[in-house]
């Protein structure tokens, strides 16, 4: 640990916050600085105003910066063991690796694991990653894919290259790629939907997110790459990175994403499960930018997983038949 911030566990802690946590959640530092205490405890500090920065209360999102006065009051909680990932969760993680440099690193994200804990999950990907990785000093996403979507994600190793990173997404400058199986015959060529998304509609107490004028701007444009009686294969290009995007874009048109539980067509979902579908369709199949501080070109690309793969497989020799 900086030495800047050690300090004893049963006192008032002040730190000053080092250069290399600049631009961190200060819940997710602190999640890191006390690693036995559980994060409801630490949004329940931070909703009291137990913890300071610079003498004044912060919400969870404050993001710290260099020089920054932490004081954090004592925590008594009986320490407990940090999950230890099973082995064949590290080797898939560790074969997922992209790509990696100094300044960052990119996974094929599995489908069915969560980018970072929380609604029941204790772990996700990143806090496996900070588990398999204790030498690196600062680890976090630079963006997020639902839960059940593969593919390309980038993990920041440093402050300012994370901000970089949010910067470049928030641009518009990184480009984004997916494939994604949709229901029906596709018609016709391109098509852009541009139709604002407003998020955390209630529907039957569940959360969703809505095509809706008010909400945030979104921009998807998607393109046929094969066709099949019953389903199309499409590709991509996401302009804006709302939540649910391509999702809800996809439902609006009449072209709902196979095994889409949430917005997707039952009947379509349980003709695809003869094709051995078991999982949303959704592959971030690429990503593409330039990093201004090292002046680096990334490209990477992402190989479509097995399970989806043989689906595709299936289909192709059922369009045989017609």
């Amino acid at each position: 640990m900086d030495p800047t911030l050690e300090s004893g566990a049963g006192e008032v802690r002040n730190i000053m916050v080092p250069k290399s946590h600049s631009g961190r959640r200060i819940d997710n530092f602190l999640a890191w600085f006390l690693n036995d205490i559980p994060k409801s405890r630490i949004y329940r500090m931070l909703r009291k105003g137990e913890v300071r920065v610079n003498g004044s209360r912060v919400q969870q999102g404050y993001r710290l910066i260099e020089g920054d006065q932490l004081r954090i009051p004592p925590v008594r909680l009986e320490a407990k063991s940090p999950a230890v990932p099973n082995r064949r969760l590290w080797k898939l993680l560790e074969d997922s690796v992209l790509y990696e440099d100094k300044d960052l690193f990119i996974l094929n994200k599995p489908a069915g694991l969560a980018v970072h804990g929380g609604s029941g999950i204790r772990s996700g990907i990143i806090e496996t990653l900070r588990t398999l990785r204790p030498d690196e000093p600062y680890l976090e996403l630079a963006h997020r894919l639902d839960r059940d979507t593969s593919g390309c994600l980038v993990i920041a190793k440093d402050p300012l290259v994370l901000r970089e990173l949010h910067d470049l997404f928030r641009q518009g400058a990184i480009e984004k790629r997916y494939i994604a199986l949709v229901a029906g015959r596709w018609r016709g060529g391109r098509r852009v939907i541009e139709e604002g998304l407003q998020r955390n509609v209630e529907r039957s107490g569940e959360r969703v997110v809505r095509v809706q004028q008010e909400g945030k701007a979104a921009l998807t444009e998607m393109a046929p790459l094969e066709l099949f009686e019953i389903a199309s294969l499409v590709e991509v290009t996401l302009r804006t990175g709302r939540t649910h995007q391509i999702r809800v874009h996809a439902a609006y048109i009449g072209h709902p994403v196979a095994g889409d539980e949430k917005y997707g067509d039952p009947a379509f979902n349980k003709r695809m499960r003869t094709y051995g579908l078991s999982q949303l369709f959704l592959h971030a199949k690429s990503l593409t930018f330039r990093l201004h501080r090292s002046k680096q070109g990334i490209h990477v690309e992402a190989r479509l997983p097995d399970a989806p793969s043989a689906v595709l497989e299936r289909l192709r020799a059922d369009q045989l038949l017609f």
